[in-house]
């Protein structure tokens, strides 16, 4: 089976580079981030006509994950237990989903950026990171998968300038932590053994051509419970995606992440 994950940047501006991905991977399940529609917007007839069902949670033009699968879509959930939110009044955002693909429980996650380290974004960043990984911890028995943007850079290795980003997000120590703690529970990033050393980014602002000059993050990740893990064959980032000179219309910035489970 091989599942992908994508911040898409706006599915319907992007729909057809969606449709065209899954077809030129022949990806089983895919999920997506930051959708920016509610859902009776998204443009899924071309997903159904190619034979995937879909999954979607959205409110508003932020936000928004999805699951376009075609093997199967069971059990599907829209936000985890005690999943936080955010504003005045605080509200749930669509930020989670989950489904059984193929007898896999897969997640598809956007979490919080954090904007700067003294903004209550951050601090809505952190506890959702906390809220999720007390969820998680229940599900290291079965066959799941974290996916998605987890805006945070875990080492130095994952962001192209660490020194240009000391006083910004993804780096503090605060979220590195968080995001080890979901390492030290049982999970495995299943994407870098695959892809290992520095500069295998997921992520490049469209400013100062930053992936022409390959000064990208690596925030977009698979994390696979100790069963998952042990399934996985190959993984690779597809960098092409990211490409403005590849395929039609603009890309968003994040490049898809692929999974192959044996």
């Amino acid at each position: 089976m091989r599942i992908a994950t994508w911040n898409v940047n706006s599915l319907r501006s992007r729909i057809g580079r969606v449709e065209a991905f899954l077809e030129r991977h022949d990806v089983d399940v895919l999920a997506l981030q930051e959708t920016k529609a509610k859902v009776d917007q998204l443009p899924v007839m071309g997903l159904q006509s190619l034979g995937y069902e879909v999954a979607a949670a959205g409110t508003s033009q932020w936000n928004g994950v999805a699951l376009v699968s075609r093997v199967g879509l069971e059990n599907v959930r829209v936000g985890f237990e005690g999943m936080p939110g955010y504003g005045d009044p605080v509200e749930p955002e669509a930020r989670a989903i989950g489904a059984v693909c193929g007898g896999v429980r897969i997640w598809s996650l956007y979490v919080p950026n954090g904007r700067k380290p003294a903004d209550p974004h951050y601090v809505y960043k952190l506890d959702w990171l906390a809220r999720l990984r007390d969820q998680a911890r229940g599900w290291l028995g079965e066959e799941t998968a974290l996916v998605g943007d987890w805006n945070v850079c875990p080492t130095d290795e994952d962001v192209f300038d660490p020194a240009q980003f000391r006083s910004s997000t993804h780096v503090t120590p605060a979220e590195r932590a968080a995001f080890r703690a979901f390492l030290d529970d049982g999970y495995a990033d299943v994407v870098r053994p695959h892809a290992p050393g520095p500069e295998n980014y997921t992520y490049w602002d469209y400013y100062r051509q930053r992936f022409e000059r390959n000064r990208g993050l690596r925030i977009d990740f698979v994390l696979g419970s100790p069963s998952l893990a042990s399934r996985v064959t190959h993984a690779f980032i597809d960098r092409e995606e990211r490409d403005p000179t590849f395929g039609e219309g603009s890309p968003s910035d994040h490049a898809p992440v692929v999974v192959d489970l044996g």
